[in-house]
């Protein structure tokens, strides 16, 4: 089903005067598109209704195989389909080199040369989706105009498509993707007259046809003696799943290199048990043609060449391994890692559940799971001692796989499993071993019997290693995380006092980069019928920022309360901070509100000058006397300005973070913050602090920590 973001709906014409979208919507727009810009394959993705993932809905020119670690992304993913449906924008890629370099969980995945563009479907309100198309590595470093004016333009009309058939209650499929239909016949047939076929099998060399699958569709009869396969077993079958020595991911490897780069390839292989041949590839958008032929042997291939005997895994299974360890890399805390686990990896090994378990204090300990139809059956063992005999416990104490192909093995076994039945019948245990020990269990569960050959078991037991080395990280950064955020809110307000005549509402983000912890601060404190507000900025964002913040308000609070006047809290501050013997300087906006005169008397160190809202909508940056950055100088004085506070006026005070972003001026920033509050300075004080923050660029990237302490004069 398609998933749309929320917004105001369109006008629109009436039903029964739009035309009602055709089938099949999204490979007719897909294969349209893909000609217009000539891309060699591409494919689209629709947003889940009830998650923020993207789903790839049907794919062309390629077989799925090529994007299988893909066919299911986050939103949030670091690759360019999810950034293309996130950021409403158009996302280009030039060739292999800049793919490593911004994408490095698809370059180590499909290390070859090609080009590609991902572009939103969205209208102006909703979010449909996105698409990709991609071009052979001859393609231009650039993305032309016309290439560009296309795609988006193909993009808004499937956008529109996509919006007719929801409002019609027309949910869009998957549909079935755009092959070439490979045609496996006799040779007359295949290249179109008997004589072509009398040609080709009177060659020298040998001459096949795979089609976009790798599957071989015909095969002259020196082919067959040279590789020593009979013509009527090659047909039909992929080259290496026919040649077992030819069933390495290398040889496979270059068939996927030659396909997506649409360049000709090669390769040479041993056959068994001396022979050297030669294989050609030559590519086109509907299959590959091979040339086969005899090659010199040369001692040192015997080095590198497979050996005979060697039955190494599928490639697929390699490149998904690839890309999910690349994505454990980035998971951060662990329900990331559960959905990660989740998502990708127990798809990728046909498992449809699991549980990721640990221990704390002696007890087993439910982290995450996903895919029980009842949660009460898994959460019924969070607590259990691990000297229970289950096979969970006997896996995270032991650090030894467990595998059960069936039902009744486990519960020979283990018996008390019969009073807990979960609707599964085979499970696999694996130890999740980080740094020589084991640090929780993963146990992924099959809806059927579910036999685990030797090499199913290593690719299992190589997974629970990456999976423990994600999840270590993952329990660190929880732990580091909550410590942070319990810090943060031990030095901040807890909330806002009610002050009569003032209205207020903040606003704390942390950084994204360091401890999410920092500096900034603010307070509001009532002071004989009228009130004290204080925002700053400490330079840094880790514990030690955030210490002396807390010293900073503990000690604005304090000249408040015994009745100093803005000047002298300021300079008193400053002196504390100095005496201190602190490293750090800090910046600070002290004002005194007295709402019944309708006056506000303020006094600034280095801080960002505040904005006021008159209440006829006019917006203007309060230019206030000021001094330096408190901790710099022992003798410095702080200026006050008086400044008229009508009833309805709004103050808005903020930290640097709110506007400071790479690139963007500051001036431009300060005026595009001062037109959002003009346009939305009516709304409520907290729907109004909500929507300054979500329109900041700077608070979107949050390389510093954003503060934002709004205050509106009442009547």
């Amino acid at each position: 089903m398609v998933g749309v973001s929320d917004g105001h709906r369109s006008a629109q014409a009436p039903a029964s005067a739009r035309t009602r979208v055709g089938r099949p919507l999204l490979s007719l727009a897909l294969a349209s598109m893909m000609d217009e810009v000539n891309a060699h394959s591409g494919a689209v993705y629709l947003l889940a209704a009830d998650e923020p993932v993207l789903e790839m809905a049907v794919m062309a020119g390629l077989p799925r195989a090529f994007a299988a670690p893909w066919e299911r992304v986050g939103l949030s993913a670091p690759i360019p389909v999810a950034e293309a449906a996130r950021e409403r924008r158009l996302v280009w890629v030039g060739g292999e080199h800049e793919m490593a370099r911004r994408y490095p969980r698809i370059a180590v995945v499909l290390p070859y040369p090609f080009a590609l563009a991902a572009v939103p479907v969205a209208t102006s309100s909703k979010v449909y989706g996105a698409v990709f198309v991609t071009w052979p590595g001859s393609h231009p470093p650039d993305l032309s105009d016309r290439e560009r004016e296309h795609l988006v333009a193909a993009c808004g009309r499937l956008a529109m498509r996509l919006e007719r058939a929801v409002e019609d209650n027309l949910s869009p499929h998957a549909e079935p993707d755009l092959l070439a239909a490979a045609h496996v016949g006799s040779p007359a047939g295949t290249l179109g007259t008997v004589e072509a076929a009398r040609m080709v099998a009177r060659l020298p060399y040998g001459l096949c046809s795979l089609d976009l699958h790798g599957r071989i569709s015909f095969a002259n009869d020196a082919a067959a003696e040279l590789i020593g396969v009979p013509v009527s077993q090659l047909l039909g079958s992929q080259l290496w799943a026919a040649v077992p020595w030819l069933n390495d991911p290398v040889y496979e490897d270059r068939y996927r290199a030659a396909l997506l780069s649409q360049h000709s390839t090669s390769f040479v292989a041993l056959r068994p048990p001396g022979d050297w041949l030669s294989f050609r590839l030559y590519p086109s958008t509907t299959g590959l043609s091979v040339r086969v032929s005899r090659a010199r042997a040369v001692t040192e291939m015997n080095r590198s060449g497979p050996q005979p005997g060697d039955s190494p895994p599928r490639l697929v299974t390699i490149s998904q391994l690839l890309s999910l360890a690349g994505a454990l890399t980035e998971a951060v805390g662990v329900q990331d890692v559960v959905q990660l686990v989740a998502d990708e990896i127990a798809p990728a090994v046909g498992s449809q559940a699991l549980v990721v378990l640990g221990s704390r204090a002696g007890r087993l300990r439910v982290l995450g799971h996903r895919g029980y139809a009842d949660a009460r059956v898994v959460e019924r063992f969070d607590g259990l001692p691990l000297t229970e005999p289950t096979p969970g416990t006997h896996a995270l104490t032991t650090g030894v796989p467990a595998f059960f192909d069936s039902r009744e093995q486990l519960e020979r076994l283990y018996p008390r499993r019969q009073a807990t039945p979960d609707g599964f019948e085979a499970w696999a245990y694996l130890p999740l071993i980080a740094s020589g020990r084991p640090v929780g269990t993963c146990v992924l569960a099959y809806t059927e019997r579910h036999p685990f050959p030797a090499d199913e078991r290593a690719v299992l037991t190589s997974l629970g290693g990456l999976i423990a080395q994600a999840l270590e990280r993952a329990v660190l950064y929880d732990a580091k995380h909550q410590l942070a955020h319990g810090l943060q809110a031990a030095l901040l307000p807890h909330g806002l006092p009610s002050l009569p005549g003032i209205d207020a509402a903040a606003r704390y983000l942390p950084a994204t980069q360091g401890m999410d912890i920092g500096g900034d601060f603010y307070d509001l404190v009532p002071v004989d019928g009228v009130a004290a507000a204080v925002i700053g900025d400490v330079q840094g964002h880790n514990v030690t920022a955030a210490g002396l913040m807390g010293q900073i308000r503990t000690a604005v609070r304090a000249y408040t309360t015994v009745g100093h006047t803005p000047a002298e809290v300021m300079r008193s501050t400053n002196r504390l901070l100095i005496d201190l013997g602190a490293e750090l300087f800090a910046s600070c906006l002290y004002l005194r509100l007295d709402p019944r005169r309708g006056r506000a008397v303020m006094a600034r160190a280095g801080h960002p000058p505040p904005l006021l809202r008159r209440p006829d909508g006019r917006v203007r940056v309060l230019d206030l006397a000021g001094g330096p950055l408190l901790g710099i100088d022992g003798s410095a004085v702080y200026p006050t300005t008086e400044v008229d506070l009508a009833p309805g006026s709004v103050l808005a005070l903020y930290t640097d973070g709110l506007i400071e972003s790479p690139g963007v001026d500051i001036e431009d920033a300060l005026a595009d913050l001062g037109r959002q509050l003009a346009e939305a300075g009516d709304r409520p004080l907290e729907e109004l602090a909500d929507e300054l923050v979500r329109r900041s660029a700077a608070a979107r990237e949050r390389i510093d920590d954003v503060a934002l302490l709004l205050l509106r004069a009442g009547d």
